[in-house]
């Protein structure tokens, strides 16, 4: 069982030892993203514990700090003993001197509802322990997420598109039951997403009694293109050509992702095999730098005869035996 100062810590998400301005910054950032108020009804039950959590640490761990900077001396001893020397004996004194310290430190500290449950916990109660026990499980624990494959073209991946997703989820009935229910979204794939791209619905996956609810999440997988293969941020494509073209000249015309018709022309210059011509900013959108694109990489493979005549061979050996 965890305690609950490393709880609250957690729930935070603070090491141990954080200053009270770091405190308020966590508490504020992460009340801020929890507000019940900023979420839609499909994950505002998720958000109001979260909410009600972060906002019981944070008063628990700043009344903490403000009681050990106030009220040190009474966990040290110090208090007792100095008490001590007015009373009647030493040792009686000492003790009646811890009494009153100890006493004074309770009653100097705020009752707030996650101090109470650290309270309550170290007596002893099971009672209490049990309560501490569901009020930790419902904040740490959440259920295992709903995962679903998007398929995608590359066509979509180049140009952005909406999808429309649906999936079943267990819902949890008012009297503890699980049924089962249909969930439609909508997902905006934005141009230049890759394979392995994750899509989250917080709160929108399954929900188990005692848990948060899961998140459904949809990853996005990569069709394959009949054409065009997508290495990075660019494009490969593929092509195959007949010797004599290699050797005369050669051209050739496709259609980009982007429905652009593009030519290639090799008129002037002799195909060697492995050739591949770069073509600047034809690939595919890069994400996060508005109108930059990958290139377009046109690999080219020399397509040999399997077979030539007598006449034939004697023909090029005589064109070729020239040339270097």
């Amino acid at each position: 069982m965890v305690n609950p100062p490393e709880l609250y810590h957690r729930i935070l998400d603070v090491p141990k030892g954080t200053s009270p301005q770091e405190l308020r910054a966590a508490y504020k950032g992460l009340a801020k993203k929890w507000h019940p108020d900023k979420h839609p009804p499909s994950s505002k039950p998720e958000a109001e514990a979260r909410f009600k959590a972060i906002t019981e640490a944070y008063e628990a761990l700043m009344d903490q700090q403000e009681n050990r900077a106030v009220f040190g001396v009474c966990n040290d001893g110090r208090a007792g003993e100095t008490t001590g020397s007015f009373g009647a004996g030493a040792c009686g004194g000492a003790r009646m001197a811890r009494t009153r310290s100890d006493d004074f430190c309770m009653r100097s500290a705020p009752a707030t509802p996650a101090r109470e449950f650290a309270k309550v916990y170290s007596t002893g109660n099971t009672g209490g322990r049990r309560a501490f026990a569901e009020f930790s499980s419902s904040i740490m624990r959440k259920a295992p997420p709903l995962e679903r494959p998007l398929e995608c073209t590359l066509e979509e991946l180049c140009r952005g598109c909406k999808k429309q997703v649906k999936f079943t989820r267990d819902v949890v009935t008012k009297n503890g039951s699980i049924v089962k229910k249909e969930v439609a979204q909508t997902i905006m794939v934005k141009p230049g997403w890759r394979k392995g791209h994750k899509v989250t619905f917080e709160g929108m996956g399954d929900e188990r009694p005692g848990c948060l609810p899961a998140d459904a999440i949809f990853t996005v997988s990569e069709k394959k293109h009949s054409t065009f293969k997508r290495v990075g941020d660019d494009l490969v494509l593929k092509a195959k050509v007949p010797l004599v073209s290699a050797l005369t000249g050669w051209s050739f015309s496709f259609r980009l992702l982007s429905g652009k018709k593009l030519n290639c022309s090799f008129e002037d210059e002799i195909i060697c095999p492995g050739h591949e011509k770069v073509i600047k900013g034809e690939g595919m959108p890069i994400i996060g730098r508005l109108g930059a694109r990958g290139d377009l990489r046109v690999k080219l493979e020399i397509v040999f005869p399997e077979q030539l005549t007598e006449e034939q061979c004697t023909g090029l050996a005589e064109i070729l035996k020239d040339c270097t």
